[in-house]
């Protein structure tokens, strides 16, 4: 088995309260004043009370093109990286220079050289350090950022690996248009990372263990979620029947896959689930039976910071581990194509 060494979030300086957000995103989007009877009642509704944003609220109004947009993310991301890393590193007991692979995923932001080889440098890594970008797994990109250093470590025991993840989903907010799903996703999505370090069989260390992993990509389902790209950036694909998915096919993919360890779901004690939205989270409540209170983590992620993509199921990694939990767990989270990443945990 390898095991999660340690896990540091990281969060952008600006913060502000939903609200204020609901007012900015109001004169942005909807500049006419239509719709923000609706746009209220979305913000109002998403379960969140917090916010942090990777430049200044005032600063995305001059904001002109899709350029401009990526290029404060690649700021603001190598900075939030650098940071997690190095915090991730420390709480391990590590180097930087004991790092042999660096795998990096986001879902909203582009860059050549990528963000892990732009963070290697600013922070130091040895010149042989494997990369891994990976772009496109969006909201499930954590967990399958996870499972994928499993995969390596557990080929390669004597080494150390780190899951970077930064999403600035701010910064791909579609100025002048109305549609529900930018909406939705102006009321839901915030900004944040965090870095995960992981270590072979052979690393002496402390965390939970990764068990076993399975991957599910669901038929007829690319529109569920994703992005439409155009000249103007990422605008958003989020369709209605996400909340669907999850009770057609999540309850008997998760109950497989604990069958195929002798377990069951109420024996697994700690749940560990990316904060999709409310309605997401009461589907995943209700299609697996989970015991009351064992999503309130999330739930209280969601409420601070919002959903950050990728990162979302890292920081509430991060939240569980501080609390020395016992036993199995499971963490699992959903993204665009559509799909499902489940991890099997021992504490």
């Amino acid at each position: 088995m390898t095991r999660i060494a340690a896990v540091q979030p990281a969060l952008p300086p600006y913060r502000y309260a939903q609200a204020e957000l609901t007012d900015a995103f109001a004169e942005l989007c909807l500049p006419d004043g239509k719709g923000h009877a609706l746009l209220r009642r979305l913000h109002a509704n998403a379960g969140v009370s917090h916010r942090n944003l990777a430049i200044p609220l005032e600063q995305y109004a001059e904001l002109k093109d899709f350029g401009a947009a990526n290029d404060a993310w690649i700021a603001m991301a190598v900075d939030l990286g650098a940071e997690a890393i190095a915090g991730a590193l420390a709480t391990a007991g590590l180097g930087i220079e004991d790092v042999d692979l660096l795998l990096f995923t986001t879902v909203t932001g582009l860059a050549a050289p990528s963000i892990d080889a732009r963070v290697a440098t600013r922070l130091g890594m040895r010149e042989d350090v494997k990369r891994l970008p990976l772009f496109g797994l969006g909201c499930v990109g954590g967990a399958a950022g996870i499972a994928r250093l499993h995969d390596y470590l557990t080929a390669w025991p004597s080494h150390v690996a780190v899951l970077l993840s930064v999403e600035l989903c701010s910064l791909t907010l579609q100025r002048d248009d109305s549609s529900l799903p930018n909406l939705v996703g102006g009321a839901l999505f915030g900004d944040g990372a965090a870095a995960v370090v992981m270590t072979g069989a052979e690393v002496e260390g402390t965390g939970p263990s990764v068990v076993a992993t399975r991957s599910r990509l669901y038929p007829d389902s690319e529109r569920v979620m994703g992005w439409d790209v155009g000249a103007g950036g990422f605008r958003i694909v989020l369709g209605a029947d996400v909340p669907e998915v999850v009770r057609k096919y999540l309850g008997d993919d998760v109950a497989a896959f604990l069958a195929g360890h002798e377990l069951t779901v109420p024996e697994i004690g700690t749940w560990v689930s990316h904060p999709g939205g409310p309605k997401v989270l009461e589907a995943v409540s209700e299609t697996l039976k989970l015991r009351p209170g064992a999503l309130d983590l999330t739930w209280k992620s969601l409420d601070a910071v919002g959903n950050l993509s990728s990162s979302s199921v890292l920081h509430v990694l991060g939240d569980t581990m501080t609390l020395d939990p016992a036993g199995p767990g499971l963490l699992l989270a959903m993204g665009p194509g559509f799909c499902s990443e489940l991890v099997l945990l021992e504490w």
